[in-house]
């Protein structure tokens, strides 16, 4: 399992598909369906991302999915 970091851009992640690579929960899939900011045009803080198969929403720094060790770009 590759353990390198991906380069991503904040501001261009909403609505960006992305494969768990530990699925728990038959949730393996999910869509980031918000980036949370601490003010209107601050920086994106968090994500919250939606499990495509329960639609159970969680909140997470968005820096977390840089990690390939949990996190991978689109859906496999």
């Amino acid at each position: 399992m590759p353990t390198t970091k991906t380069r991503l851009n904040p501001d261009k992640l909403l609505n960006s598909k992305w494969t768990a690579a530990a699925p728990r929960n038959k949730e393996k899939h999910f869509l980031v369906v918000a980036l949370n900011r601490h003010a209107p045009d601050g920086p994106v803080q968090t994500v919250t991302l939606e499990a495509v198969y329960t639609r159970r929403q969680s909140e997470l720094p968005w820096r977390a999915l840089t990690d390939a060790a949990q996190w991978l770009q689109g859906w496999k």
